[in-house]
């Protein structure tokens, strides 16, 4: 089974709910599509079950906007002002303080390894969608965690059936040529898997509040 599991945001609870009904076996393959972190009350949390799922299950891990912000202050140096204002605060006390998150090589090692997007049959998933009209292979980065509105709002004519998070809905959106499954968990919503080799999702209610 091919699965497709949106924006976490630090909601542990929930996803460890959502992981255990979904039951995945060695034969399948989970994407999660960004936003592990920030908002919610237990990144860090998050990140460990992620490392110890992926052991026992095909894991894709796509990098979100907020992973990029993450590594943009560690690794680039940036000022950590736009990261606060999207919720690095409540990563930064689930590590105890940021100096802990720079010294745990482990969680910097799976953020780092994270990628923009990924291509699976007819899918292909990423975390925040594309631009319209320009090939996979020469999309610009930041539209791939970034894009919102030009991407939902058109066709992009890529040749695929784009699978994304970072825009949160009420319930999962289909469109033509895109499905997005971001259902706001850590605003009081729905963490949702999307199963597309059945074209079902399975859905929890955020556990956190």
């Amino acid at each position: 089974m091919l699965w497709a599991i949106g924006d976490i945001h630090g909601c542990l609870n929930a996803l460890e709910t959502l992981i255990n009904e979904i039951s995945p076996t060695p034969n399948d393959k989970l994407v999660f599509l960004g936003d592990y972190i920030d908002r919610g009350p237990d990144s860090k949390g998050v990140v460990d079950f992620l490392i110890e799922l992926s052991k026992r299950t095909d894991c894709i891990f796509l990098r979100g906007n907020h992973e990029q912000m993450l590594l943009d202050v560690i690794d680039n140096g940036d000022d950590t002002y736009l990261w606060v204002i999207n919720g690095a605060t409540a990563t930064w006390r689930s590590y105890g303080n940021l100096q802990n998150l720079l010294y745990n090589d482990e969680h910097l090692e799976f953020f780092r390894n994270t990628q923009y997007y990924f291509i699976e049959d007819k899918y292909l998933f990423v975390h925040g969608g594309v631009r319209p009209n320009i090939p996979i292979e020469k999309q610009d980065k930041r539209d791939l965690i970034w894009i919102r509105e030009e991407f939902i709002s058109k066709k992009h004519n890529t040749g695929y059936i784009v699978i994304f998070g970072h825009t949160p809905f009420e319930d999962v959106f289909i469109g033509e040529d895109k499905i997005g499954i971001d259902t706001g968990c850590v605003y009081g919503g729905k963490l949702t898997a999307y199963n597309l080799t059945l074209s079902k999702k399975v859905e929890v209610e955020c556990l956190n509040g």
